[in-house]
């Protein structure tokens, strides 16, 4: 098989900040005083949630690979490209199963770097009878050589790997564990959503209508925050690191959002944020995937946004 990749581009982007030209309206019933990050007993070490199980870094013991014991490792067979709800168009195996790709690896020039007690938990896809089905293109199939000698399958110059705990057509349990393995899209990048608004609404079958980011990862709100008369996040340092917050995005780059209090604004610590109806905006670290909803309830104070801005199953007081 000829070895061939594309040069990955670097995008340079940035987000606009919106002004402020409204009074932030107050929502009655959620108030909170400077300076109190509190984000609940209920919360893992270090006070601000722990991640989720489904294959997420919480699921990897010691090693950080996600698991132990020795796969078989079946051929490639014929790749196809699969539709998956949380990570849109991800590639798979002649059998179905998810293939990965790992941070660690480099792409320019292939090169893996997983073996040993990794290779047992991330089996090495086997370049041989490998071949394009439909929607890949076969220009970016590659292999490389490994330090054993057998040739790994690449895509994109990316080598190509199952999760052994990925056990039946379609699982993505490894999906973000370790914060390091991701679904391959089939042109060799990290399987993600289409593009998306830099606000938009999405149906939750538990929450209902909520909020989510560009890249389709669920918005929370802290009640601990502050909205009237200004703008107030009670979330910083390594609360921020948990939480982090949305950037600001413009007005007409968001779809299905209130648009009374939907505006950026500068925090004392120097960080811009988005707000919804004057209430901060934030992201969960433990979210490893779209759909995810793992900060819902944490700490008794972390609830999903509704496109109002309101914190979606919170305590009514």
């Amino acid at each position: 098989m000829k070895t061939s990749w594309r040069s990955a581009s670097l995008v340079a982007s940035a987000a606009a900040v919106l002004a402020l030209t409204t009074a932030c309206g107050q929502e009655s019933g959620t108030s909170a005083s400077v300076g109190s990050q509190n984000v609940g007993a209920t919360a893992a070490a270090g006070g601000y949630g722990s991640v989720g199980a489904g294959g997420t870094a919480s699921a990897s013991p010691g090693n950080g690979y996600g698991a132990d014991g020795q796969a078989q490792v079946p051929a490639a067979g014929k790749l196809a490209v699969t539709q998956n709800a949380k990570l849109g168009k991800v590639l798979t195996d002649g059998a179905g199963k998810t293939l990965y790709r790992f941070d660690d690896d480099t792409a320019e020039p292939p090169k893996s770097s997983c073996d040993g007690d990794c290779a047992k938990a991330w089996p090495p896809v086997p370049a041989d009878d490998a071949t394009a089905g439909a929607g890949i293109d076969k220009a970016l199939l590659g292999e490389v050589t490994r330090s054993d000698g057998s040739k790994q399958l690449t895509i994109g110059g990316w080598p190509a790997y199952r999760y052994a705990k990925d056990t039946k057509a379609g699982d993505i349990t490894g999906q973000g564990v370790g914060e390091k393995w991701f679904a391959l899209a089939p042109d060799g990048k990290k399987a993600t959503l289409a593009s998306l608004p830099g606000l938009s609404v999405r149906n939750d079958p538990k929450f209902g209508k909520i909020v989510v980011d560009k890249n389709g990862r669920t918005v929370y709100r802290f009640i601990k925050d502050v909205a009237w008369p200004d703008p107030i996040s009670n979330c910083t340092g390594s609360c921020l690191e948990k939480w982090p917050a949305v950037a600001p995005v413009k007005a007409d780059d968001t779809k299905g959002i209130e648009k009374k209090g939907l505006m950026g604004f500068t925090r004392p610590d120097g960080v811009k944020q988005m707000t919804v109806d004057c209430w901060p905006a934030y992201t969960f670290s433990g979210d490893k995937a779209p759909g995810d909803t793992n900060g819902q309830g944490v700490g008794g104070t972390w609830y999903v946004m509704s496109p109002d801005g309101k914190p979606v199953g919170a305590p009514k007081k």
